[in-house]
């Protein structure tokens, strides 16, 4: 299962995250800070949706109260949610 996703209120202009029985296979961001969050989808594939969630889920940047790590976690949870519909 896939989901793209239109972040909001950071650099980042689009996210996409694919995951098969819960563990992430792909994730790539479009925009924002290139090198770390390529870095970030790299350390995500593997990982199960719910650790990456936990992980990511409530980082700030500049006092946004979001960021691209958040943001990610919330395309994430949509994959949780559309799996449970």
């Amino acid at each position: 299962m896939t989901v793209s996703y239109t972040p909001r209120g950071v650099c980042s202009r689009k996210m996409t995250v694919s995951a098969e029985d819960g563990i992430i296979t792909d994730a790539r961001i479009i925009g924002g800070c290139s090198g770390n969050l390529q870095g970030i989808s790299r350390l995500i594939i593997g990982m199960t949706l719910e650790e990456a969630i936990s992980r990511l889920k409530g980082i700030d940047c500049g006092g946004r109260g979001t960021s691209c790590p958040d943001q990610l976690s919330i395309a994430m949870q949509e994959l949780i949610d559309r799996k449970d519909e």
